[in-house]
């Protein structure tokens, strides 16, 4: 018996085929799109807040995930590495009413990312105003001479005041430096016065010291002379040879007063 061979084709198998092939390249092409669009990926310092139906669902990240789309699913991205705020120039009274302008840099980062997206709208704004404000009030509590001279005080309690406040929207405050503090032009005058004056008094002081020490480093060498009148003469003996190197040189020798009153006495017994 001869084989049979399929029939050919009929027509309405040509155009059942001309429907499908279209319809299958819109599936794979909704698929590859609803793909891309779920398809997120988070960077190793990143993590991913999830929102479904304006509800917290999840943490995401970091690496490569997947979310609703069509506005089922959110997604906030937050950058947990540190970030540094260069607080605004801010002007200040101090305690003893003079004006200046600080400067400081805040350096904190997040450290709940969830808490951070649902207790505060922006952490960053937030962050900086609660910075600039604390800068203000706690520079106002300190006199001028207290803010230069013990600023790492200054600085942790910066710190501390607002890492307190910031805590609650999930934010670590780290590092609080006062950048800068810069004064009236009075203020620096009076100042560099106050500083040269108290240089001149520490010069004086020392001159004085020393003027001290010399004399009486000279009343014990007068009291061990005062013992040998000989040593006097010696004294003067020395003190004319040294006078005496330099050629040019006029001498003006001192008669000791024991010559003198050696020659009185002769002249007296001669009368």
């Amino acid at each position: 018996m001869p084989p049979t061979w399929p029939s050919e084709p009929t027509e309405e198998r040509e155009k059942a085929l001309e429907f499908v092939i279209p319809a299958l390249i819109v599936v794979v092409f909704i698929v590859i799109v609803l793909a891309a669009m779920s398809v997120r990926i988070a960077r190793e310092y990143e993590r991913g807040v999830v929102f479904r139906f304006g509800r917290l669902i999840n943490l995401k990240g970091p690496g490569l995930f997947l979310i609703i789309p069509f506005g089922i699913d959110r997604l906030f991205k937050i950058d947990l590495r540190t970030i540094t705020l260069e607080v605004q120039p801010q002007e200040v009274i101090t305690k003893d009413n003079v004006t200046i302008k600080v400067r400081a840099v805040v350096w904190f980062q997040v450290i709940d990312p969830r808490v951070a997206v649902t207790k505060v709208a922006n952490y960053y704004q937030a962050t900086t105003q609660v910075a600039e404000t604390t800068l203000r009030g706690t520079i106002g509590q300190h006199e001028l001479d207290e803010l230069l001279a013990h600023r790492d005080r200054i600085n942790a309690s910066l710190k501390e005041i607002i890492d307190r406040q910031t805590e609650p929207w999930g934010i670590q405050v780290t590092i609080v430096e006062v950048k800068d503090i810069e004064l009236p032009q009075t203020m620096q005058r009076a100042m560099a016065k106050q500083a040269e004056a108290e240089r001149e008094k520490r010069a004086k002081l020392i001159h004085a010291e020393g003027e001290f020490a010399a004399s009486q480093r000279l009343a014990d060498a007068a009291k061990v002379l005062a013992t040998e009148p000989t040593t006097l003469q010696l004294r003067y003996l020395q003190t004319l040879t040294e006078i005496g190197v330099e050629k040019n040189t006029t001498i003006v020798f001192p008669l000791p007063i024991d010559i003198v009153a050696g020659l009185g006495k002769l002249l007296t017994r001669k009368e």
